[in-house]
């Protein structure tokens, strides 16, 4: 993935290199003493608050969905430190960026149609429930008549 070039995600939607900032700290995974002396590890800022690329209703999903990634001005932050090279984690923090942003242009789910228990259904189940309510009372003590 080329650093410079814009992400597409879906129509109409696409993350544009201008509206990203990467900085690279240095990484806890592994690496052995390569750890404490390369930035290896990438922290990827995406300002979904101010894309311009993004509709109204995925900027405010994104945000949404990031949650604790996301800061209180709509900064969205990614750290990635999975890999030991720079351009994996690089390359790993942009595909985590690009999932969320297709998952939050997602089309919302359809409304959910209400639906009734058929007259059968509620009369088997009250039966049913009769039925055992008899059953339990027969459990008790018995009583001298």
């Amino acid at each position: 993935m080329n650093p410079d070039e814009i992400i597409p995600i879906a129509d109409g939607v696409a993350i544009h290199p201008e509206d990203l900032q990467e900085s690279f700290i240095r990484s806890s995974g592994p690496g052995g003493q390569n750890v404490n002396k390369v930035a290896t590890a990438v922290q990827l800022r995406f300002d979904a608050a101010h894309a311009r690329s993004l509709p109204e209703r995925v900027r405010d999903r994104v945000i949404a969905l990031a949650g604790q990634r996301a800061t209180k001005d709509g900064v969205i932050v990614i750290e990635a430190d999975r890999f030991r090279t720079q351009e994996r984690n690089r390359a790993d923090a942009r595909e985590r960026l690009a999932a969320l942003v297709a998952k939050a242009a997602e089309p919302p789910p359809p409304p959910r149609k209400k639906t009734r228990p058929s007259k059968g259904a509620v009369e088997r189940r009250l039966k049913s429930k009769a039925g055992r309510s008899t059953v339990k009372k027969l459990r008790g003590k018995v009583g001298d008549d």
